[in-house]
């Protein structure tokens, strides 16, 4: 029986926001920016929605938009920031191992004269707050920097609370990607500190094509896009009103859901991470594993094997009907190494990333160990390396 493996990337709708997306094709298809009645039914849900996510993010309704994906809302976030905070310097600083959203506006904030800095990560990929603060103390002109709440190949928790303190006294603003952790585990806005935050909703049960941006009142923000109306000026264009509604569905019934599901999807991972060794030979455990939620996510694990290809696993475990990552997970189509393995100084050749749901059973678990040593050895068989 097949087993989906690969919930990191996305996740399938949540039956809760599936009825609220049906429920509102009907009830919230007008423009919600018109005074007519159905125009205010729209907005009605509109603002509903907008105050759910608020209320499970520990967010005001008012720091909340709604935009067209995770990738636009980090654009936005990144270079808004840039631009409204111009005046006190070109400066950019992001953790090397930022997703490529991430780092693609920072490029391109480069590319139209800024400076960015990036920091390193220890073999866990872990970000230390001091290497943050020396980076502003040598860079006073920093406008914004960046850190992920969690990673999103290895599952890293990263210590964005104290990152946003030291900022906070420097008076930087820090981004946060909470694209991997928003649904997953508990978020609190204030409690991190930051002054923006992104998510995605396909990532937590939601549909796709919306994302969500956080900007925390008093933080300097511009829009970087020609100006519109909607959205607090924040995000251009027609709000997808049902998508939006199934979004705060999603994301208010996880908030039930993920205490719960925590400690299962915990077993999940350390059986994964216990039996890799004794199955496979010559496999490299990455990042810090799912037992300590400070430290690391209950759903991840990531792995190495050597002398393997990662795509070819990759296929061959499809068809055993098991689906995973390969490679970086946001880079993976472009068979380039990735850049958070190398970052951590990893393996990067070979790796694996099985990440678990609230759909995920144990025997999608069995599957995948039944599945990986065999597809391992045909791998190396066709390599010419089985005996090594």
């Amino acid at each position: 029986m097949p087993a989906y493996l690969d919930h990191a990337s996305t996740t399938p709708l949540h039956p809760v926001a599936r009825e609220a997306l049906l429920a509102a094709l009907d009830d919230g298809w007008a423009d919600p920016a018109r005074l007519y009645r159905e125009g205010r039914r729209a907005r009605m849900l509109l603002d509903a929605a907008r105050e759910t996510v608020a209320g499970v993010l520990g967010a005001r309704t008012s720091e909340i938009s709604f935009t067209a994906s995770g990738t636009a809302a980090a654009h936005q976030a990144l270079l808004g920031t840039a631009a409204a905070r111009r005046r006190a310097g070109r400066v950019v600083v992001v953790s090397a191992v930022e997703h490529s959203s991430v780092l693609h506006a920072a490029q391109r904030h480069e590319r139209a004269g800024g400076e960015v800095v990036t920091i390193g990560v220890d073999g866990l990929g872990r970000a230390d707050p001091a290497a943050f603060e020396a980076a502003l103390d040598a860079h006073p002109g920093t406008a914004v920097a960046a850190l992920q709440h969690a990673n999103h190949e290895v599952g890293t928790v990263q210590p964005v609370a104290a990152v946003a303190r030291a900022l906070r006294r420097r008076g930087v603003p820090l981004l946060t990607d909470a694209a991997t952790t928003v649904g997953r585990v508990p978020v609190d806005l204030a409690a991190l500190g930051a002054d923006l935050l992104t998510a995605s909703a396909h990532k937590f049960g939601g549909p796709p094509g919306v994302g969500i941006l956080a900007v925390r009142t008093g933080t300097r923000w511009a829009n970087p896009l020609p100006a519109d109306e909607r959205e607090h000026g924040r995000v251009p264009g027609f709000p997808n009103v049902p998508a939006v509604v199934a979004t705060a569905a999603a994301l208010a019934v996880r908030a039930t859901e993920i205490d719960a599901e925590a400690p299962r999807l915990a077993g999940y991972t350390e059986r994964l991470r216990r039996r890799l060794p004794e199955l496979v030979e010559d496999v490299e455990l990455l990042g810090p594993g799912g037992a300590d939620p400070a430290v690391g996510l209950p759903h991840i694990v990531a792995f190495s094997c050597l002398y393997v290809a990662g795509e070819a696993l990759l296929d061959e475990l499809d068809r055993a009907g098991i689906a995973v990552s390969s490679g970086s997970s946001c880079t993976s189509d472009t068979l380039t190494p990735s850049h958070v393995l190398v970052a951590m100084g990893a393996l990067t050749h070979g790796n694996l990333r099985v990440s678990f749901g609230r759909d995920s059973t144990d025997a999608d678990l069995e599957a995948l160990l039944d599945a990986l040593p065999p597809a391992v050895r045909a791998v190396r068989e066709r390599a010419g390396a089985a005996g090594l």
